[in-house]
């Protein structure tokens, strides 16, 4: 049996529209709140292989913490890209779905159902 996971924020719409496309599809997924619990740069570096995107790519660029740790330079490693969004979580985009050794980021909500009809 295939489970769930999502990276969840509950204050963010698109999070609260995935997870409830998820569950209106019959799904409980385990829910990671990442903020208060933020994922590890093992697991960081794990989604994003997952979702076969750069760190860069998985980031929220627009956050202020984005600028103020200085992390828009061509000259910023993938693992200073990875921790900083472990030590910061809110710079981790979100929602981020799980499947096995699938993963998707939940924008829009409707991505999730590529791993619900898989």
């Amino acid at each position: 049996m295939n489970t769930y996971r999502i990276y969840h924020n509950p204050r963010c719409s698109k999070s609260r529209q995935t997870l409830a496309l998820l569950q209106e599809n019959g799904i409980e997924p385990e829910i990671v709140e990442y903020l208060k619990t933020p994922p590890t740069p093992d697991e960081i570096e794990n989604l994003a292989e997952l979702l076969e995107l750069t760190p860069r790519q998985m980031m929220r660029t627009k956050e202020a913490e984005y600028k103020e740790q200085q992390l828009d330079g061509d000259d910023v490693t993938a693992a200073a890209l990875i921790n900083a969004m472990a030590k910061t979580p809110k710079l981790l985009e979100r929602p981020i779905v799980v499947k096995g050794e699938q993963a998707v980021i939940g924008r829009p909500p409707e991505n999730v159902l590529s791993l619900i009809n898989d």
